[in-house]
């Protein structure tokens, strides 16, 4: 069973349980990282949780929501990519091998995140000539989170 990490801030408390039922709904084991409560809170706290927890193989994959998605995603610093429509989930993860999604609240309904989430999970890397490039985010990964040279 694939288990998915997923952190947000009060601005998506709602999207983030949707988000998780419909998930579990699909077999995978969700992992909260995130808010329970709409009071504020400060998004770089979930998006580190969840992009440590990614880093060191606590979870395989991780989404991440915010109002925007951006900060939160900034927070998580490793392949993470932010998406408003379903095409840019898919290539991420063909053409990038992204192991976390994130997005926002504020911008995109719930309907629109279940289809970017499900192109997002169901895309697989591509490999060819991505591997290079996928291979060198890989370097930078293990530098900032490992300390690896």
């Amino acid at each position: 069973i694939m288990k998915i990490g997923i952190g947000n801030d009060h601005a998506a408390v709602d999207m983030k349980n949707e988000i998780s039922e419909y998930l579990k709904e699909k077999g995978y084991e969700v992992v909260n990282y995130g808010t329970d409560s709409n009071e504020s809170c400060d998004y770089p706290v979930y998006g580190e949780k969840v992009g440590e927890a990614v880093a060191h193989g606590d979870v395989d994959l991780g989404i991440l929501i915010c109002g925007t998605g951006v900060g939160i995603s900034l927070a998580a610093n490793i392949r993470a990519v932010v998406c408003s429509e379903p095409y840019t989930a898919k290539l991420s993860r063909q053409h990038n091998n992204t192991n976390i999604l994130a997005f926002g609240a504020r911008v995109i309904g719930i309907e629109t995140a279940k289809m970017i989430v499900d192109e997002w999970l169901n895309a697989e890397f591509m490999g060819g000539k991505h591997e290079r490039r996928v291979n060198m985010l890989m370097d930078i990964e293990k530098r900032k989170i490992h300390g690896d040279k």
